[in-house]
């Protein structure tokens, strides 16, 4: 049988030759994470709030069905009632879909935000790993210009 040959020394050395900066992986990792968490946050409190809305207007829309579904005396009366129950609907309608709009709007706000603040936190990071590789590479150089 061929004895095959054993590479972890190989890949060790080859690792060492090619340096990995742990610390930088690592706050990007934290960043990205505490950035899921605050865009999670946003998404939650919106689905929280949508519901809310939604449960409420759900209530509203009952209240006024359940004065509508009640005995009249007068059969104008239930025309009345059709009529008032419409426009009351309607009304409420265009005052849930505006608060939605707004929980919306809010949502996009914050949304921006985050990215924005995001974008600005990474723009950092990388010029602050540039100007660690420029000088890790200029020393690097300065010692094996030096060692000839």
């Amino acid at each position: 049988m061929a004895k095959t040959q054993d590479f972890t020394g190989v890949f060790k050395d080859m690792m060492g030759a090619f340096p990995v900066d742990t610390k930088a992986m690592e706050d990007t990792f934290k960043n990205q994470t505490a950035l899921a968490e605050k865009m999670s946050a946003v998404a939650i409190d919106a689905a929280g709030k949508s519901t809310e809305l939604s449960a409420k207007w759900a209530q509203d829309t009952l209240t006024k069905l359940q004065s509508m579904a009640s005995a009249k005396t007068e059969p104008a009366d239930y025309a009345k009632a059709m009529t008032d129950f419409a426009s009351a609907s309607a009304e409420s309608a265009a005052e849930h879909m505006a608060a939605f709009a707004e929980i919306a709007k809010k949502v996009q706000t914050q949304t921006m935000e985050l990215v924005l603040a995001a974008g600005k936190d990474m723009s950092e990071e990388m010029t602050a790993a540039a100007k660690k590789a420029t000088n890790d590479v200029t020393a690097a150089a300065k010692k094996a210009t030096a060692a000839k």
